[in-house]
């Protein structure tokens, strides 16, 4: 809900309630702010980008005018504010990685949605640290082969990923069809019949989070009434 409340912010004052809302949750999950700062580091290029395209994209009176391109003052807000809005986005997402296990994650799924998307999500996040491994694998065997894949422009960079990819997904496929196999011998059939080990309940501390959450997305909701939009 935190995260759907980032998209609905469109004005300054509510990113700004956002920011000390994220602030406030990092303190809470007594996360490191180094940990939090690495989740942002590999998204650096991407927020940049995206920063510079909204420079351009501003209406009014040009700052600074290069060619056809325009530079304005509700250009550098939008770049600003998009900017802003990414980064929140990644640390209040990472904070739910951070802070709860994938055990907790599949339980809670599995209370909100059917056991098979829930079950599916956990596979598919169980894997990612594998497929990363197996990419390292694959791109030092490629390079021990004397394949380069660092220099030259885009599309030849782009060429050199195919010998990497084409293993990837057959490695991928092996995994997937490994794992069915080892849950069909071991009789898994799906949610048909299953009884819990772990019954959840909702708690007052639950009804009273849920109900802040609910909150700051309805005085988010009417900021952007009251005030002036950015984008």
């Amino acid at each position: 809900m935190l995260i759907v409340s980032i998209f609905i912010c469109k004005t300054l004052p509510s990113l700004a309630v956002i920011v000390v809302a994220t602030a406030v949750l990092v303190l809470v999950s007594k996360i490191p702010f180094k940990t939090v700062l690495k989740s942002i580091k590999p998204l650096a290029i991407i927020i940049a980008f995206t920063a510079v395209l909204n420079l351009f994209y501003g209406k009014g009176e040009p700052l600074v005018q290069i060619w056809k391109l325009k530079i304005t003052q509700s250009g550098i807000m939008t770049a600003v504010f998009m900017a802003i809005r990414i980064i929140t986005l990644v640390v209040i997402s990472s904070l739910l990685t951070y802070t709860t296990s994938p055990n907790e994650l599949t339980d809670g799924l599995e209370r909100l949605m059917k056991h098979s998307i829930s079950m599916t999500m956990t596979i598919a996040l169980r894997f990612i640290p594998t497929l990363i491994e197996e990419i390292d694998k694959i791109m030092s065997a490629q390079k021990s082969r004397g394949a380069d894949m660092e220099s030259g422009g885009i599309i030849h960079r782009a060429k050199a990923l195919v010998p990497v990819l084409i293993p990837l997904f057959i490695s991928a496929f092996r995994r997937a069809n490994d794992l069915a196999y080892a849950m069909e011998c071991r009789c898994y059939r799906g949610g048909d019949g299953r009884t819990k080990m772990k019954i959840m309940k909702f708690h007052a501390r639950d009804y009273i989070s849920l109900a802040a959450v609910i909150i700051f997305i309805a005085l988010l909701v009417s900021f952007n009434f009251i005030f002036t939009k950015v984008i």
